[in-house]
């Protein structure tokens, strides 16, 4: 990795000693309003809204966004850019990562966890990550065997499509190459960082259908093709990715190919790896109905707790405002520390500070609850880089410093809360001044 990179780490080791921010998060009064966070987007060469880092940190830093954490899938590239360009803007950075891992025996129940498609399937974070400037040798294993995986899958599925394609009528002769290109030159990425993801496959045959077709014929051609009607949809560059994904891509469908996961410990060891807080994204609504593993809320919780998992997080745009508070609140009051997030893991250039469905605001008292949540990741983040035991040990164990859960998330929160404003106040004022 990157001298950049370490470099970065070592400016946010160095915002303080632990026991200078102890000392002062103690002092602190904690009744002041929360400030706008994000705790998990999409970079690329990740699938992603952004065209650039710049673009993601200018816009957060224009919509007053306090907090900004990074999740991408599988390549810790893009961290060094990420965490400098949010110095720049007084921003302070948070790194962590997604992962898809599968359970066997629900998947063999046909319980859907957080997935509304595929049973067993169990979308996973690391929040809080630090040890990803030197992998250790286990960290790297697991994720050469996640990109191997990957990238194998992705080029059957690249070929599948193709042959549909052309099988239909509509030869485009698009290969795996190919779709790489299109990421490295939309993004000005090293090709050798890139991941296929589906959404990508789907971007560059929409893109090169477009091409090839004039769009007076493109209805019909591209119906032929997925076998759905697309009436005005067909010149609509995402809802054609949309159905081609759809149609053609998924389980059953002709261009599918097997996935190939970690399982869920090695999941979760890969994320403790890392120096990061093992994190359950919750789909809720998001799903309709709402999938088994997550209702009601009382077993989800009960779930998550079993599974060592102390931290879940909230992609609000997916959730209607009393969904969300009903398993916010709960889960909340249950002492797990939630976080809320936007993904920006489509085209659609949403606004950076997470909305509910349809664009309705965040509850004040939610929204609350998400900043509390990014101070804790902020704490976590800063105590590991000294050495120190964060939210969580090595094991995923709440750290034993507090009596309870209650006490360690106030107590976590109030330390971030000053990293955050320290940070922001620090590098606010360089930038000002031309010096970050």
């Amino acid at each position: 990795m990157s001298e950049s990179l370490k470099d970065e780490l070592d400016i946010l080791k160095n915002l303080a000693t632990p026991n200078e921010i102890r000392s002062t998060a103690e002092s602190a009064d904690d009744s002041s309003a929360p400030l706008a966070v994000n705790a998990h987007i999409h970079l690329p060469p990740n699938f992603s809204a952004f065209e650039s880092v710049e673009q993601a940190v200018s816009l957060a830093s224009e919509q007053g966004i306090a907090v900004l954490g990074l999740s991408n899938y599988h390549d810790f590239h893009v961290y060094g850019e990420f965490s400098r360009r949010c110095r720049a803007a007084g921003i302070l950075p948070q790194f962590g990562l997604e992962i898809i891992c599968l359970i066997d025996d629900l998947a063999r129940s046909g319980i859907k966890v957080n997935d509304p498609g595929n049973p067993g399937k169990f979308y996973f974070c690391g929040k809080g990550i630090t040890r990803f400037a030197e992998l250790s040798p286990r960290a790297r294993g697991l994720l050469d065997r996640m990109r191997a995986n990957d990238a194998a899958r992705m080029k059957e599925m690249t070929a599948r499509l193709g042959a549909v394609f052309a099988e239909r009528g509509l030869d485009l002769g698009l290969c795996e190459n190919c779709v790489i290109r299109m990421i490295v030159e939309r993004h000005g990425c090293a090709r050798e960082n890139v991941t296929i993801q589906e959404r990508h496959i789907a971007q560059a045959f929409q893109e090169a259908a477009f091409e090839s077709v004039a769009s007076d014929r493109r209805a019909d051609a591209l119906e032929k093709v997925l076998g759905v009607s697309l009436g005005a949809q067909a010149q609509e560059p995402v809802a054609v990715q949309n159905a081609i994904r759809s149609s053609l891509m998924k389980a059953g469908k002709p261009a599918f190919a097997e996935e190939s996961f970690l399982t869920f410990d090695e999941s979760y060891e890969l994320v403790l790896e890392l120096g990061g807080i093992p994190c359950y994204p919750t789909l809720a609504d998001g799903a309709s109905p709402i999938c088994g593993y997550e209702t009601p809320v009382e077993d989800l919780i009960r779930r998550t707790r079993e599974r060592g998992i102390h931290a879940v997080e909230f992609i609000p745009i997916r959730n209607r405002p009393e969904v969300l508070r009903e398993y916010v609140t709960a889960m909340r009051s249950a002492g797990l520390v939630v976080t809320g997030g936007t993904e920006h893991n489509t085209l659609d250039l949403i606004p950076i500070e997470p909305r509910c469905v349809a664009g309705a605001p965040v509850p004040d008292d939610i929204k609350a609850i998400f900043w509390e949540g990014a101070c804790v990741v902020a704490a976590h983040q800063f105590l590991a880089l000294h050495g120190e035991c964060g939210f969580v040990d090595g094991e995923g164990r709440p750290n034993p410093a507090y009596a309870t859960d209650e006490d360690r998330i106030r107590a976590f929160a109030r330390m971030g809360g000053e990293i955050v404003k320290r940070f922001g106040k620090l590098f606010k004022k360089q930038s000002h001044g031309g010096v970050a």
